[in-house]
């Protein structure tokens, strides 16, 4: 989830796991019971990208969470990362990789 998160914020390369982490904090329900999970970017500096992710149940209470850090030192100037809008629904700079598959 980390990467994709990474992703999302127009990186090519969502670079290697320096960190992972996840605590459980209480049962998550039973067989059959939906578990909503997000995920966000943290941070994305230099040459780390800080994500955590929260899993909740139907009650809306936090059953887990966990962080992922991610060395993108090499993929911060990819000339492959691309922009997107501010809806994140169109790449607004770089090449939208999309456009080549039929």
């Amino acid at each position: 989830l980390g990467s994709l998160a990474i992703a999302t914020h127009g990186q090519w390369m969502t670079g290697v796991s320096t960190d992972i982490n996840a605590s459980f904090v209480r049962p998550a329900g039973k067989l059959g019971e939906q578990i909503r999970m997000e995920t966000s970017v943290v941070g994305i500096g230099g040459n780390l990208a800080y994500t955590r992710t929260e899993f909740r149940d139907v009650a809306g209470k936090l059953v887990a969470f966990g962080s992922h850090t991610k060395f993108v030192g090499k993929s911060i100037n990819h000339p492959k990362n691309v922009k997107f809008s501010a809806d994140g629904e169109t790449v607004v700079e770089g090449e939208d990789i999309l456009d080549d598959i039929d």
